[in-house]
């Protein structure tokens, strides 16, 4: 049987560190890290996330300020918000909770935020400083998955890793940190384009599903002893639960499960450790503003 990659449990050790900490700047007199977020529209997803958020900076002791604005809110009005939180000293970090409406520019969204209160890890200086592995603030699922990798003490260095899915959120920064010195796998990016996918996934000893697409990967995409961490976290209709609809991950779990060393399930695999990643950031943000 394989081990199941327990990230809510992982995410709730990784909280306890850090009440830790703020307790201990409270302690000194120090003021406690501050994390803020963007809110546009009433996407069902996006306003669990944030309310998440929210209950996690209760959770380790950090202020958080969230500021909700309607669908149609024009694009001039959210960069005069985020403006004001980058000029803000009491905020330490922010999020703009993505995806946007269609008519909000994300590309110029994420650009607007000033790189050392940039939370989510998206900014171009982030990722460009990431790429050639200075100090930075990491995108936060990447960086969630390698500390369950390293917390669970799972071998890399000279481990063939596939990637399925090239987003600028996940798939592309992901597969960035996991070929870094330390890490040392060697990876292979595949997507939507890629020919004769099954076979090279199946040759993979490490598998990272985040295309978005329940239950793509199969059990004959899946060598024994594969490592297989799922992403995927869509929202498909389930009439007989109490919201009506589940969350479903890339990978059959069902199927998939047996044939595997680790797996992470879903949901509490990969999620819990998206947003206890964006605490480990603005505490970094906050360290390095003192």
């Amino acid at each position: 049987m394989p081990v199941i990659i327990d990230g809510k449990k992982t995410a709730s050790d990784i909280r306890k560190e850090i009440a830790d900490e703020v307790s201990a700047m409270k302690d000194r007199g120090a003021r406690v890290p501050h994390l803020a977020a963007i809110l546009v529209g009433d996407n069902p997803s996006s306003v669990s996330y944030v309310t998440n958020k929210v209950r996690d900076c209760e959770e380790v002791g950090f202020e958080s300020t969230l500021v909700r604005l309607g669908d149609n809110t024009g694009e001039d009005i959210l960069m005069a918000r985020i403006a004001a939180f980058n000029r803000n000293p009491d905020i330490d970090a922010f999020i703009v909770q993505l995806p946007l409406p269609s008519h909000i520019s994300e590309t110029r969204v994420i650009e607007s935020i000033d790189p050392s209160k940039d939370a989510d890890g998206f900014h171009p200086v982030n990722l460009g400083r990431m790429m050639i592995g200075l100090p930075c603030f990491l995108p936060a699922t990447p960086y969630g998955i390698v500390e369950l990798i390293r917390r669970y003490n799972i071998e890399t260095t000279g481990k063939r890793c596939i990637v399925i899915g090239r987003s600028n959120i996940v798939g592309r920064p992901l597969s960035i940190l996991l070929s870094q010195k330390g890490i040392d796998a060697t990876v292979t990016v595949v997507h939507s384009r890629t020919k004769e996918m099954s076979c090279i996934v199946r040759e993979a000893d490490i598998i990272v599903a985040a295309m978005g697409s329940p239950g793509f990967v199969k059990a004959d995409m899946v060598k024994e002893g594969a490592v297989v961490i799922d992403v995927g976290t869509t929202r498909i209709p389930a009439p007989g639960t109490k919201s009506g609809f589940r969350l479903a991950g890339d990978v059959d779990f069902e199927n998939v499960a047996s044939r595997c060393s680790y797996i992470t399930p879903v949901p509490g695999g990969v999620g819990p450790m998206t947003r206890v990643s964006l605490l480990r950031n603005t505490m970094v943000a906050a360290k390095n503003r003192r």
